[in-house]
């Protein structure tokens, strides 16, 4: 057993989750980013967070509801862990609150952005209020008394509602002294006042202070006694049995809707709310006192996201860019096929363009050589002409299937939705293997060319979504190589069809060959190590927790082999242990732009293997998922990714950060050096600014 294999030598990953949650509020404290691209990470906190209590928190619930004491690699059972994420949830909760109110409203405010409170309101600014809230805010308001005809209302997953202590009686007599009034999705949180009238050129009311304000309306002839938004949040984990169900679109169908539903995990209440009330709500959703959350301020903060869209300042913003584009490609109407035939060409995104992944299918739908288009879908959202395409395509007879992931998670929606409407057009459409979530990023065009069939494919880190592509960084390779397209194909048989795994010449393979090839290239570098020679692995991932292959890293560390990882969310190894793993660095990078491409780069005694996969080095991508890793072949290509992908990355000392081998994040900085601004750097490299009219 090596030293790896003790529970002490790996970190909890909900606790990992909060401080990665840390470093993104860290870029809403950091005053060098624009104010309101710090408000936009001060929201994403709150949208991660909302994630981590539907999932992470409800799943150690669950765990402990049912008895279980299976431990994690870190050897703590799920009560055990729960305790430990009790103070700094909270903490977290608390500085993001603090921040929010302390430094970015007044700061908005100095900028002429205001968030307008009901005690400051003017009489004009009243009687706009009064005007709104008539007009479009009590007619789609559903007040509901508690009394023995009206029970407790189920409530849906964090919605904005408002409990009400009310004294008197109503028309019929009835003595009600409590009410639920819950605020309509279709109405914003943040609402836009006239300049004239707020003041100011950017003025904004929160639907919960127009609530609160005028919620006498909705109770007649009684006295309102107090009013307190709160909100819950739900397990949002879909439960669809696979061993029982028969067809998978039928049963999620059923299932989508009562994930509103779910048990209850965590509330939210204003910070004002009586302690008597609050402990009626922590009954009525079956929690108990440390699922509760006291917020100064609205209880959703990530309705605010949307905020910096509606204010006109790109001067408080990111400066706009337009993605860069490969020079073989920049000819309009450029043809894809010929210049992939030539060799194999590679995207940066979002330093480069993601058009020529929709040009590639616009060309092979319109082409009449065309025979056959197959693609994965995981993610693609709910508007997309990438899959416009494929609709066309199947629509001109080609042959077309796609592989749709019904199992996406809070995608689940916007997939069977696209898979319906390729049926429709006779798209052979299928929904991968049961048990098994498709996350490969795979698509291929068969086109006949001088009498023969060849194959033309893109295999990618990050998903078929245009708006993603503009967020997220992600690596993306068109090529025609016989034997990746062959393996390429062969992945596509599997999910279509039945029978055994064939041999891949090239790639490597969840569930079959992903994690032994990922083992043998570390232990080839231990090897290495130990007869003398140089060693190096550079590995960059969302996050890093499976243990066979983090007691890989700490024997390979060991040997003397040099390791550095770039791990954004999540990681369970710990770094710098005197005899464990102390030739072994982790950082994070939080910038602008989610770091998603996940690339793998092992020395081999000077061969240099760089690789692509679309999977992080977790259990789930290894054993439950389909994923493929690829080789980059070309040699030019090949020194992009080290240079584009890794070694920048391990330069930055604007926005990187290291973590200690207690699991704690420490922010770099350039000090006396020059500063390296990775992503920036990126930037004015392979993209441009906007033309100026």
């Amino acid at each position: 057993m090596s030293k790896g294999s003790f529970p002490q030598n790996f970190l909890n990953r909900e606790l990992g989750l909060l401080e990665f949650n840390r470093r993104v509020l860290a870029q809403a404290e950091d005053a060098a980013v624009p104010l309101l691209e710090r408000l936009k990470y001060l929201c994403i906190v709150s949208s991660n967070l909302d994630e981590f209590f539907e999932i992470r928190v409800a799943g150690l619930k669950e765990q402990i509801k049912l008895g279980g004491i299976a431990a994690g690699p870190d050897g703590l059972e799920a009560a055990q862990v729960m305790k430990r994420l009790f103070d700094p949830t909270h903490q977290l909760i608390g500085r993001q609150y603090q921040l929010f109110n302390e430094e970015l409203v007044p700061a908005l405010a100095a900028q002429g952005i205001r968030f307008l409170r009901r005690t400051h309101w003017n009489d004009a600014q009243q009687a706009w209020v009064k005007e709104f809230f008539l007009r479009d805010v009590m007619p789609v308001l559903t007040p509901i008394g508690l009394d023995p005809a009206h029970p407790f209302p189920r409530v849906l997953n964090k919605s904005l509602n408002f409990a009400v202590e009310l004294q008197g009686k109503d028309a019929f007599g009835r003595n009600s002294a409590k009410a639920i009034v819950q605020a309509p999705r279709v109405l914003p949180r943040a609402i836009p006042m006239p300049p004239e009238i707020a003041g100011c050129p950017h003025g904004f009311v929160f639907l919960s202070s127009i609530l609160h304000a005028h919620v006498g309306e909705l109770f007649a002839g009684m006295t309102v006694q107090g009013c307190y938004q709160f909100r819950v949040t739900r397990n949002s984990d879909l439960f669809v049995d696979e061993e029982e169900m028969k067809n998978l679109r039928i049963s999620l169908q059923g299932e989508l809707p009562q994930r509103h539903f779910g048990d209850a995990v965590r509330l939210e209440v204003a910070d004002n709310c009586p302690q008597e009330l609050a402990e009626f709500l922590l009954q009525q959703f079956e929690l108990g006192a440390d699922d509760l959350f006291r917020v100064h301020g609205p209880v959703n903060l990530v309705r605010l996201m949307g905020i910096p869209d509606k204010v006109d300042r790109p001067d408080l913003k990111f400066a706009p860019f337009v993605p860069g584009m490969p020079a073989l490609l920049q000819k309009k109407g450029a043809d894809m096929f010929k210049v992939i035939r030539k060799g194999d060409v590679l995207l940066h995104h979002p330093y480069q363009s993601f058009k020529p992944v929709i040009d590639f299918i616009q060309q092979a739908a319109s082409d009449p050589e065309v025979v056959a288009i197959r693609q994965t879908v995981y993610r693609t959202g709910a508007d997309s002409e990438l899959m416009e395409s494929l609709i066309a395509a199947a629509k001109r007879g080609k042959e077309v299937t796609v592989v749709v992931e019904l199992l996406a998670r809070f995608d689940e929606e916007a997939n069977l939705n696209w898979a319906a409407r390729l049926e429709q057009v006779g798209a052979h459409v299928v929904y991968g293997v049961v048990g098994h979530k498709t996350h490969a990023k795979l698509l291929m065009v068969v086109r006949r060319e001088d009498g023969k069939l060849r194959r033309y494919a893109h295999l990618g880190t990050g998903n078929y979504h245009p708006r993603t592509a503009r967020l997220y960084t992600d690596f993306g390779l068109f090529t025609s190589n016989e034997d990746i397209c062959a393996d390429v194909n062969e992945v596509f048989i599997q999910l279509t069809g039945l029978g055994k795994a064939s041999k891949m010449r090239y790639l490597w393979q969840s569930p079959f060959t992903l994690h032994d090839k990922v083992l043998e290239a570390i232990r080839n570098e231990t090897l290495l190590a130990t007869a003398g020679k140089r060693a190096h692995i550079i590995a960059k991932m969302n996050a890093l927790l499976e243990p066979e292959t983090i007691n890989a890293l700490y024997e390979a560390s060991q040997a003397g082999v040099k390791v550095d990882l770039i791990v954004r969310g999540v990681c369970a190894l710990r770094p710098g242990v005197k005899g464990l793993s102390e030739n072994i660095r982790v950082r994070s990078l939080i910038g602008r732009f989610l770091e998603h491409s996940r690339i793998f780069y092992f020395h081999r005694d000077g061969k240099h293997d760089v690789y692509l996969a679309s999977a992080d080095w977790m259990d789930r991508n290894f054993f439950r998922r389909i994923e493929t890793c690829f080789p980059i072949l070309d040699k030019k290509l090949k020194k992009r990714v080290l240079d584009e992908g890794l070694k920048i990355n391990l330069q930055d000392n604007v926005q990187a950060w290291e973590m200690d081998r207690n699991g704690f994040w420490h922010r770099k900085r350039s000090g006396r050096g020059k500063p390296v601004n990775a992503q920036a750097a990126l930037l004015a490299a392979m993209a441009s600014a906007p033309v100026q009219d």
